[in-house]
């Protein structure tokens, strides 16, 4: 007796296209089974389509494209508590594009100056500020601080202008419960929004993205780390 039924749980080559202008390349269209992968779980589904097989000696090299996951499936998963509609109307802004920046030179600044920095760009015109991917609590801006001035700054700015004003504060940590803490405090404090890396991996980003939704946050992911799968034409994830 077989083991396995391997007919219905074996991933299915259905099609296969030549590459325009690139003799050694093809488009491969493969299908899997959904009862191959947990329902609502971003490693499960990746640990199947980009896992080992993108380091089998059989290909050169492998790329996705593209992906078209079953509605059924998609369902598992919560999605995003928050848009670009919310954040509108938390902002108060309609009619227009949203402006923002990111505080550069920023490392080496102290939590002071760099409240600071957010309270002037904020009067200047800008609707939001952001942290930068790398910045985290470093010796000379602990994460605390850097959330401490920066709401004092976007609380001036506000005053000073009449309008909603905001920035991302960074809450990425070496651990779940670090960013849980810092996320906690944030909200204490009165942000609107949190922000995390990509590099934080797939299992922690779902888990931020529930905490958000439970506490009515709004948080956004710095595609910090992309570039490293992402930029190569034949090898890696579009």
């Amino acid at each position: 007796d077989l083991l396995t039924a391997c007919d219905i749980y074996r991933a299915k080559a259905y099609r296969v296209d030549p590459v325009p202008h690139a003799p050694d390349q093809f488009f491969a269209y493969i299908a899997y089974e959904c009862d191959l992968f947990e329902e609502g779980s971003l490693p499960n589904l990746t640990a199947s389509i980009i896992g080992n097989v993108f380091g089998f000696k059989a290909v050169k090299a492998l790329r996705l494209e593209d992906m078209r996951i079953p509605f059924a499936y998609l369902k598992t998963f919560q999605g995003p508590a928050q848009g670009v509609i919310v954040e509108r109307e938390r902002m108060d802004k309609f009619g227009r594009p949203l402006l923002g920046a990111t505080v550069k030179p920023k490392l080496g600044l102290s939590g002071k100056n760099y409240g600071r920095v957010v309270y002037e760009g904020l009067k200047g015109g800008l609707d939001f500020l952001k942290d930068d991917e790398n910045i985290n609590s470093q010796p000379f801006m602990r994460w605390r601080e850097r959330f401490i001035y920066c709401l004092e700054g976007i609380n001036r700015a506000a005053a000073a202008t009449g309008e909603v004003k905001g920035s991302y504060l960074n809450v990425t940590a070496a651990t779940m419960e670090g960013m849980y803490e810092r996320s906690e405090y944030a909200k204490e404090l009165g942000s609107i929004i949190i922000m995390i890396d990509l590099v934080i991996g797939y299992t922690a980003i779902q888990s931020m993205a529930i905490w958000a939704r439970d506490n009515d946050m709004i948080l956004h992911l710095h595609r910090a780390g992309n570039s490293t799968y992402a930029r190569q034409k034949n090898h890696g994830i579009n």
